[in-house]
């Protein structure tokens, strides 16, 4: 693996000693999907039950030349049954993660986000991209990208904490969060620098724990030292931040991809808020980053194993 990915190989590396974690893998009936399902059980991040028609992953399997005799196999008829049966294992205690294969990934959310019979928790669902970005020194946490429209304040509460709690359970040494705007100063005219402060405020009153947090900030004086010594922005956060709070969903996604297309980032993705982790992937996804997400995930169990807390 070259240094373009060597966050993702220290995380994957450090995940080694940890025990696989059991995975239900969602209908993985492609190649993609169920390749990356595999590599990530032959180097021991996860155990997968892959769930789906057992005749179209055996087949899927034969075709890609990829052995699944190693692993359990639960029938589902169709995508959506393979949605709801891998969150039912989930609930009878025989897995720890959730892995999205090639359904669509509202299918999957919808069984985990049922009243009845989900996996929901107190905690609003919410997704992390965790950006292996080449010359930066750690690893970008970027919230919400994927799941979150247009969060509510109350939701970028819990979106916050979900963001904090994964750095803690991928042994951040320090949390630093940026809530991001267009603009350093709070200005009513822009609700989000407006959101960004009475974030802060809720840091203060420890309505939001374990980490720094600072904003509105620009993306520039949040991760540039620089930009920050420049504007005068005095601030723990302000130019080392290794958690950035987007706005909403079309910011995220316009900065995950920026980096990614334009900065050769890699992006592992992760849903939190849930029960268990949830491992979404895109069949985009490089090898290296499929098994990142799956890192990630693994971490986040031994997190929620050892904290008895679902992280949400």
């Amino acid at each position: 693996m070259n240094a373009k990915h060597e966050k993702y190989q220290r995380l994957i590396d450090f995940c080694k000693s940890i025990p696989p974690t059991p995975t239900a893998v969602a209908h993985p009936c492609d190649q993609s999907s169920l390749e990356g399902a595999v590599q990530a059980a032959q180097i021991g991040l996860i155990a997968p039950i892959l769930v789906g028609l057992r005749s179209r992953i055996e087949e899927t399997a034969r075709a890609s030349g990829v052995d699944v005799s190693p692993y359990p196999i639960v029938d589902a008829p169709h995508s959506h049954a393979a949605a709801e049966a891998a969150v039912q294992l989930v609930r009878e205690g025989k897995a720890e993660a959730l892995m999205k294969g090639s359904l669509h990934t509202d299918e999957l959310m919808a069984a985990v986000v049922r009243r009845d019979g989900g996996l929901r928790t107190e905690r609003r669902v919410s997704h992390c991209f965790v950006m292996d970005v080449p010359g930066h020194e750690d690893a970008l946490i970027i919230t919400d990208a994927a799941v979150n429209i247009a969060p509510t304040l109350d939701e970028k509460a819990d979106i916050l904490q979900n963001a904090i709690d994964l750095a803690h359970a991928l042994h951040a040494k320090e949390v630093r969060v940026a809530i991001l705007s267009a603009m350093e100063t709070v200005n009513p005219k822009v609700p989000s620098t407006v959101e960004a402060a009475a974030l802060c405020k809720m840091v203060d009153r420890h309505q939001i724990t374990g980490a720094l947090v600072d904003g509105p900030l620009a993306l520039d004086n949040a991760i540039d030292p620089e930009a920050a010594r420049i504007k005068k922005i005095d601030s723990p956060v302000a130019g080392h931040a290794n958690v950035l709070l987007v706005p909403d969903l079309e910011a995220g996604n316009m900065l995950a991809k920026s980096l990614s297309f334009l900065a050769g980032a890699d992006a592992a993705g992760i849903v939190l808020g849930a029960r268990v982790p949830i491992i979404l992937t895109s069949r985009a996804d490089s090898l290296t980053t499929r098994l990142a997400s799956c890192a990630v995930a693994t971490l986040v169990a031994k997190f929620r194993r050892e904290s008895g807390r679902t992280m949400g």
